[in-house]
């Protein structure tokens, strides 16, 4: 095994939908992240086996499977946080996610404590623009909300707006925790952000929810007007996170509306691919 491999335990486990959940597990001592970057979650075959077991309701169900079975998942919690957070979505037949649904507290996971990943604030030059814009879908919020939780994101922006888009009114999870951001985080330094919270639900009318998928509501203006605030190629960073159709196309809309791909520091648009 190799020395980046360490062994975690779970330590709580929230499920959103039978489709989302959320678990924390022990963090070691040596691992240190930087807000919105990746690890790798593993499991090993006796592991997928017992899960694969409960899957099927069947004590002679096998894994095919011979070594441990890693996969990238975003971190949610602050690099200062105790514990580490994850959000997953169960992906049908998927070797990990379709398994790891059933995990238990106590229950032991690998972990690669070599963070991966280049969505952060630190890639961006300063000076700093003043406008900083998360989009994202399903569980790609999960590096959101851990740049929302390290102070220096408050400090280094007038506005932050996060819009989150989901499905479903009950697959827009972690709602009160981000309205408790500005509250929890915003009150802990001098002339902080504001955080402008948009939620959208595509697939039903939600009072107070948009409807529309990000791209179409950008080129429309609707997500815009929303916020109060202009996409300005000089004041603005905008990050992408979550499917891969909503990232591409969402990426397109904001380059049709001038802004630019960042590249070594310069530019507003940051993605991260790591489906």
């Amino acid at each position: 095994m190799s020395d980046n491999i360490q062994t975690v335990t779970v330590l709580s486990k929230t499920t959103w939908t039978p489709n989302l959940f959320s678990f924390t597990v022990s963090r070691p001592d040596s691992f240190k992240f930087t807000a919105g970057q990746f690890v790798r979650l593993g499991v090993n075959p006796s592991q997928l086996k017992y899960y694969q077991q409960i899957e099927a309701g069947d004590e002679t169900a096998d894994s095919a499977l011979n070594e441990d079975v890693f996969r990238a998942y975003s971190i949610v919690s602050s690099p200062f946080d105790e514990v580490i957070e994850f959000f997953s979505i169960v992906i049908p037949d998927g070797a990990f996610t379709s398994q790891l649904q059933h995990l238990q507290v106590g229950d032991e996971l690998l972990l690669n404590t070599m963070p991966f990943g280049f969505l952060t604030l630190a890639r961006y030059q300063k000076p700093l623009p003043k406008d900083l814009w998360l989009l994202a879908t399903g569980t790609g919020l999960a590096p959101f909300l851990s740049m929302l939780q390290d102070l220096k994101t408050w400090e280094d922006y007038e506005h932050i707006v996060l819009a989150y888009s989901a499905r479903s009114l009950d697959e827009l999870a972690y709602v009160e925790k981000i309205e408790s951001l500005q509250e929890d985080f915003g009150t802990l330094v001098d002339n902080p952000a504001k955080l402008i919270f948009i939620p959208i639900v595509t697939r039903e009318p939600v009072e107070g929810a948009l409807s529309e998928r990000l791209p179409k509501l950008l080129l429309e203006g609707t997500l815009q007007e929303r916020a109060g605030i202009a996409l300005d190629i000089d004041t603005t960073h905008v990050m992408l996170c979550g499917n891969p159709d909503m990232v591409e196309d969402t990426k397109e809309a904001l380059k049709t509306l001038g802004l630019v791909m960042n590249r070594r520091g310069e530019g507003n648009i940051a993605v991260e691919n790591y489906w």
